[in-house]
């Protein structure tokens, strides 16, 4: 069974409702980054970085998976698919992908502010303030920001660069390290690009869709799966 890779962006999730991470303004949802993404934003205000991600995560919760997503979950029946997202939301899973990697965490689970490998299922949309881990810190959305580590990175190359197929959707490829994980994906493999605006990419093999991903994502799918 052939292995195909895809790494998807905020464009796949944008189109159910939830807001790229960083608009043409440079804000989230109103709020600078800074501000709610970062270890100085949560040392400096705790509760307004947890009512933030409070917030998006009801916004998750709310969203359903689109077209895109289930197509992506229907390639599993006769490819082996791993899913390589740069987006914090759940909606690969509930669309039915099993093999999802977050590289920026998943806002529907807590972590422990001091170790981030101690996390845990949220019960409902709220993390509270006084909310602590095993080792009594508290909890804080499970969230890559700006200036942590992407602990997944490596894990994520390794599976680029085993890729018989490779499909890039919904990013832009400006946020690294995870932009650099096209260029381990082997030359002669097929890549597709499914974007509305095409990112210049130095690799062969290079097959652009130039469209939304809930418009592209299920023309990509079709292809695949009439060749298998």
């Amino acid at each position: 069974m052939k292995r195909v890779v895809v790494l998807t962006g905020a464009g796949i999730s944008a189109e159910s409702g939830l807001k790229t991470f960083r608009d043409s303004d440079g804000l989230w949802e109103g709020y600078n980054i800074e501000d709610v993404a970062t270890p100085e934003a949560w040392e400096r205000n705790p509760e307004l970085v947890q009512e933030f991600y409070n917030e998006r995560r009801r916004s998750v919760l709310e969203a359903e998976p689109n077209a895109a997503h289930f197509a992506l979950a229907s390639l599993q029946d006769k490819y082996e698919v791993h899913i390589i997202t740069q987006n914090i939301d759940d909606l690969h899973e509930r669309a039915g992908s099993q093999n999802v990697m977050h590289l920026h965490g998943v806002i529907t689970r807590s972590q422990s502010s001091i170790n981030p490998k101690l996390t845990y299922p949220i019960d409902g949309w709220e993390i509270k303030m006084g909310e602590t881990c095993e080792l009594g810190s508290q909890l804080r959305a499970h969230v890559v920001w700006f200036g942590e580590a992407v602990p997944m990175i490596e894990s994520a190359a390794v599976l680029c660069s085993q890729a018989d197929i490779f499909i890039l959707v919904g990013t832009s490829l400006a946020v690294y390290p995870a932009a650099g994980l096209i260029n381990y994906v082997p030359r002669t493999v097929t890549k597709y690009i499914i974007d509305p605006n095409i990112p210049t990419v130095a690799n062969r093999s290079i097959v652009e869709m130039p469209y939304k991903a809930t418009i592209g994502m299920p023309m990509v799918v079709e292809e695949l799966l009439a060749a298998e």
